[in-house]
């Protein structure tokens, strides 16, 4: 089976400016993710799709294929399945057909191999259209998070028949990160969004699962690597 890795760097971000390129620790950012993709054994090619060229020019230092992405599917307010498919359709009339779609956002760099190569099994074990990497919520729709009603009040946004009184009685419930999607090529041409078709999901500990939106997102990210290369300085 043929995979393929797939990083989509717009080169705008107002959450934190120059995000993809910026430099943590000692690399950008973007490299993170396709170092992940070149330490994979399922990952045959490696391709980024960005509008900006300082992210094209670290993407093929590092040796991925660069895809030129259209402006009107880098502004803010364009959906990233329409990349997804872009990219899907540039890879086919190129490179030919391929089996699967992985893509590694750039906003998290704790990704592990182990992660990716889980994802990629998890989908075709489930008979999945799509695997989406999943950690533990902090909060529960179930017992504290609420919403506002039009007279002022808060309720819960779900609640049971039996109600739940302790968060240890609560269903388990899981935030979707930014880790890792696999899905076949032909679900993402044929379909909108993500919830669409058959959804599998693998998960990943809350210190592999950072999503960097903002700097404090940056600084937390930088903290955790710097103590795992502590911890292995130690033990050397």
């Amino acid at each position: 089976m043929r995979n393929h890795a797939f990083v989509f760097a717009r080169g705008g971000s107002k959450g934190l400016p120059g995000k993809n390129v910026k430099r943590l620790l000692d690399k950008p950012l973007i490299q993170y993710s396709i170092e992940t993709a070149k330490a994979c054994p399922s990952i045959d090619m490696i391709f980024v799709s960005t509008d900006d060229r300082t992210i094209a020019s670290v993407a093929r230092e590092n040796g991925a294929i660069v895809i030129e992405r259209p402006e009107e599917l880098a502004s803010d307010t364009s959906p990233e399945w329409l990349s997804w498919r872009h990219a899907v359709e540039w890879v086919c009339e190129h490179y030919g057909n391929f089996e699967g779609f992985v893509s590694l956002p750039t906003t998290s760099p704790l990704r592990s191999v182990e992660d990716v190569e889980k994802a990629i099994y998890q989908r075709i074990a489930s008979d999945a259209d799509i695997c989406v990497s999943i950690t533990p919520a902090n909060r529960s729709p179930y017992f504290n998070m609420v919403k506002k009603l039009a007279n002022g009040s808060v309720t819960l946004v779900n609640s049971l028949e039996e109600g739940v009184f302790r968060r240890q009685d609560a269903p388990e419930v899981f935030d979707i990160t930014t880790v890792v999607y696999v899905a076949a090529p032909d679900f993402v041409l044929g379909s909108d969004s993500l919830f669409s078709g058959k959804v599998s999901g693998v998960e990943v500990p809350k210190e592999r699962a950072v999503d960097i939106d903002d700097i404090y997102d940056f600084m937390l990210a930088e903290a955790i690597l710097k103590s795992e290369n502590d911890g292995k300085a130690v033990r050397k």
